[in-house]
């Protein structure tokens, strides 16, 4: 039973930490705008993908968990 435990106070702590980087996001400049994120816009329609953000976090946290593993 202590593993459960420890596991849903780790997983608690990960979704705060996605909460507050979730509300503290916009704050970054340029995330979302580089280039290489695909924007459309016509006159009803409206499309928005950020390919090269969605590249960059992936290696973010790739590095960061590939780190959080040597140890």
């Amino acid at each position: 039973m202590q593993e459960i435990g420890k596991a849903v106070i780790i997983f608690g702590i990960v979704l705060i930490g996605i909460g507050v980087l979730l509300m503290f996001i916009d704050k970054v400049p340029f995330l979302g705008r580089l280039p290489g994120d695909i924007y459309v816009q016509r006159k009803n329609f409206t499309f928005y993908f950020p390919l090269v953000t969605s590249v960059i976090i992936s290696i973010i946290l790739s590095v960061i968990l590939w780190l959080w593993a040597r140890r």
